[in-house]
């Protein structure tokens, strides 16, 4: 039998699923971000007066724990997917910021493979999924991708000496805030915990609920970025 590729023994890896304990520290520390930031959003327009909390409508505890499997799920597949091996196999051809930009896109445009009358009308969430693209590309590479002069090293392949990459590089981050997010918008929507008001239009607390699918969701991640792009801060 031939023996196997090195880079095919390293490629979660290369993609940010290194088995460290930063990584997974990074994680919780990004989801926690993420959940507080998702709660904070409902927690502000309820004291504004544009939502009412209302009592759930099953098994709190239940939904709670799915809710968590079901948004680290979503998050380690698409994290790996566009933070991993797409924005891996972009910066082998351009630049840092083109790769943000492509991977943001591509990020909202998967999102956006519905019917063209559904997309007019929720054409509000597409600025902000390329801004969470955005944002979640720039919390990998401030928070997960550490420089040789910090604790990273090169791995270089036998095979493909010119492939080296830092092994500080790590999805954990990444992964946490996502899954933060999608865990927080699943208790509040499948626990039926809100009901709006109506005081405001839908395009501003979000289109059929959707926190990011409004301009509120949309200046959250702003303020998400703000705090990634932040010089002073190195962890979150």
């Amino acid at each position: 039998m031939g023996q196997i590729c090195p880079w095919r023994s390293h490629i979660y890896t290369r993609y940010g699923l290194a088995r460290s304990s930063q990584n997974i520290r990074e994680f919780w520390q990004g989801l926690a971000v993420g959940f507080w930031l998702c709660l904070g959003l409902f927690i502000t327009e309820a004291l504004l007066g544009w939502i009412e909390v209302i009592q759930p409508s099953g098994n709190l505890i239940r939904i709670i724990i799915e809710g968590w499997l079901s948004a680290v799920g979503i998050a380690l597949a698409e994290e790996l997917l566009f933070r991993g091996w797409l924005l891996d196999e972009l910066r082998r051809d351009y630049s840092k910021k083109t790769c943000i930009w492509l991977t943001a896109i591509a990020y909202a445009v998967a999102h956006f493979l519905k019917p063209v009358a559904e997309i007019i009308r929720t054409a509000v969430t597409f600025p902000a999924l390329v801004l969470l693209g955005i944002a979640l590309v720039l919390a990998k590479d401030k928070y997960g991708d550490r420089t040789l002069k910090d604790d990273a090293k090169l791995v270089v392949y036998h095979t493909a000496p010119h492939k080296a990459f830092p092994e500080g590089n790590r999805l954990g981050i990444s992964i946490g805030l996502h899954a933060g997010l999608v865990w927080g918008y699943y208790i509040v929507n499948v626990g039926q915990l809100i009901e709006y008001s109506n005081q405001v239009p839908v395009w501003v607390t979000g289109i059929d609920g959707n926190p990011i699918a409004g301009v509120m969701g949309l200046l959250f991640l702003l303020g998400l970025t703000g705090i990634i792009l932040s010089p002073k801060r190195r962890s979150l």
